[in-house]
């Protein structure tokens, strides 16, 4: 009978016969397997796999998503030596208002770069230095789980790695993708305009290296599995630095091959098989979220068969909600919910509405049409929102993202500005915070953070115009303020957060069906995993004072009922509910919480 350690051991084997089947390599995959298997320092005394269908998550998880320096001592034409860094200005921030609200924090990228704020590293293995050390890393772990991005499709064009490719000197030399101008790249998935190839002189000649994003940003060969070996080293220190979550980030372009799309291709898929494999065996409880940024029906593959990613970025849920809000109408949105398969015990959705990132418009093709899009984004534009832009196939302009703050976004509907911009940003993470799945929170929406148009003008890029950075006593003295929008919206969603860590009818894979309550009220139920709690989470995503039947949500009369966020106790002999424009409603029956 097989040990545990010999299981591992052919596993990764498998990965590796799949991963390189059409790949001719220096070594069997016997031996590059004990060669990853060592690199992660995993022996026949510490393997620790779990069941694929075991969950690591309960209701009480919710991700705070942050840059290292989105709070800081002070503006940057003030720095001296002096100042605490940012990392430690982040953890007073974090202990001081988000201890009871979240659980995890995802800071993004926090390594040497050169560009696009983080997701071209220069340096895998150091913090970058303007932000901290490991040590200040490790003290943000002492009271949240850690998530971090491993940015693992490219890395910086001034990296030692490139700069070794340049000079053709081992082991960086063969680390890149390269292709010839000649080669028919037509096919190609990209989500940027810019030129695919970058000519570089090097000193075996001129090479045209691919660059899926930008020309800072040079793709990995994984063909060569030294490239693999190299990143099960920088997996493994992570662990040991306290990194719970793995975001992989931009992983569906991570293999390449002729002729093809070059997106989500099978050795992606293995590929990501085969990290799960490696990190649950040395942490059972870490987490593998994969960032997929692709139409709804391609993203859903990288569950595998709970094989692949534990969660997935649930990429389609911020345009279709903010599309739900501004228009007052939830059809596109109710659609997509009722077409949405339940995770499986082991896997979990990854819930979002704002990030570092734009409002990605391409997890909503096939589910709103182009005039609908269009008008989606004629109103963010309207909103003071940016676009960003990419090439189809045929060579046209297709809208990708839409960049904006997303207090901004909400400021009003398609006919205009209007009184209702904290209610219906509330409404937004009221909705979101209910739904199957583990919600991710930015730190720019539990802030109410506006459209940063200097930090835009500054950078040259559109992202930056929802990066903003608070200097930390600024900040203190916004949440302070009970009349600031900062103050309101901080309140108000912590409270939303409290309340919903408290309810096993909101774990991450509890029972959810979708309401049929019409066009202009949006509703969802909740079972917890045990079937004792319901909640009816039920919106009003108008601008007018809307009724409810409640023989259409379809209380069991013989239960009490309330609604967890008024207090207000449902009395069923009323029969209708009275909903104020962008209320929510979580109606919960009274049950014994031992």
């Amino acid at each position: 009978m097989q040990t545990v350690f010999e299981q591992l051991r052919e596993k990764v084997i498998l990965h590796l016969s799949t991963i390189y089947a059409e790949i001719e390599l220096d070594r069997d995959y016997e031996t590059l397997a004990d060669e990853i298997i060592t690199t992660m320092r995993l022996n026949s005394s510490n393997v620790g796999q779990l069941s694929a269908h075991t969950n690591l998550w309960t209701e009480e998880d919710i991700v705070l998503i942050t840059y290292g320096d989105s709070v800081i001592e002070t503006t940057d034409d003030m720095v001296d030596s002096s100042n605490n860094p940012p990392l430690e200005t982040l953890k007073v921030f974090l202990d001081k208002y988000c201890a009871k609200a979240v659980n995890h924090v995802h800071i993004l990228p926090f390594f040497p770069y050169s560009s696009d704020d983080g997701f071209s590293v220069i340096d895998y293995s150091t913090v970058n230095q303007g932000l901290g050390d490991w040590e200040h890393i490790q003290k943000i772990t002492e009271n949240f789980g850690l998530m971090a991005d491993l940015v693992i499709n490219h890395c910086s064009a001034r990296s030692a790695w490139f700069q070794q490719f340049i000079d053709d000197v081992p082991p960086g030399n063969k680390y890149f993708f390269t292709a010839s101008p000649e080669d028919d790249t037509s096919l190609v998935v990209r989500p940027r305009t810019s030129p695919l190839l970058r000519e570089t002189k090097t000193a075996a000649g001129i090479k045209h290296v691919w660059c899926t994003f930008s020309h800072d940003q040079v793709d990995f060969d994984f063909r060569n599995p030294d490239v693999l070996i190299a990143f099960a080293e920088i997996i493994r220190l992570y662990m040991d630095k306290g990194t719970r979550i793995f975001r992989l980030d931009a992983i569906a372009f991570l293999w390449k091959k002729n002729n093809s799309s070059c997106i989500n291709l099978d050795e992606t898929h293995e590929a990501v098989k085969l990290f799960r494999t490696l990190i649950e065996n040395v942490d059972p409880s870490a987490i593998i979220i994969t960032e997929t940024n692709i139409p709804n029906r391609q993203n859903l593959t990288y569950f595998g068969n709970a094989n692949e990613a534990h969660g997935i970025y649930n990429f389609s849920l911020p345009p279709l909600l903010v599309n739900t809000l501004l228009t007052g109408d939830c059809f596109y949105l109710k659609s997509w919910m009722m077409s949405m398969p339940p995770a499986q015990n082991g896997t979990f959705y990854f819930n979002f509405i704002a990030s570092h990132d734009g409002i990605g418009l391409r997890p909503a093709e096939g589910l709103l049409d182009d005039n609908e899009i269009n008008n989606l984004v004629n109103c963010i534009q309207s909103f003071g929102g940016k676009v960003s832009w990419r090439s189809t196939e045929d060579g046209k302009q297709k809208p990708y993202e839409m960049n904006i703050a997303l207090i901004d976004a909400l400021q009003g509907t398609i006919d205009g500005p209007d009184q209702w911009q904290i209610e219906r940003f509330i409404c937004a993470h009221a909705i979101m915070f209910g739904l199957e799945g583990v919600p991710g929170l930015y730190i720019h929406s539990l802030l109410g953070t506006t459209n940063d148009y200097d930090k835009v003008v500054n950078t040259g890029q559109n992202r930056s115009i929802n990066r903003h950075r608070w200097v930390y006593e600024e900040l203190v003295e916004e949440l302070d303020d009970v009349h600031s929008l900062h103050h309101q919206v901080l309140t108000k969603l912590t409270q939303l957060l409290h309340i919903r860590r408290a309810q096993p009818a909101f774990h991450p894979n509890a029972t959810q069906f979708t309401l049929q309550l019409g066009r202009k009220i949006f509703g969802y139920w909740r079972q917890s995993l045990d079937r004792r709690q319901s909640i009816f989470c039920v919106s009003n995503i108008t601008n007018n004072t809307m009724e409810v039947k409640l023989s259409d949500i379809n209380l069991i009369g013989t239960d009490e009922w309330i609604d967890l966020i008024s207090q207000q106790h449902i009395v069923m002999e009323q029969a209708i509910l009275v909903l104020e424009p962008y209320q929510t409603v979580w109606i919960s029956n009274m049950f014994d919480r031992d």
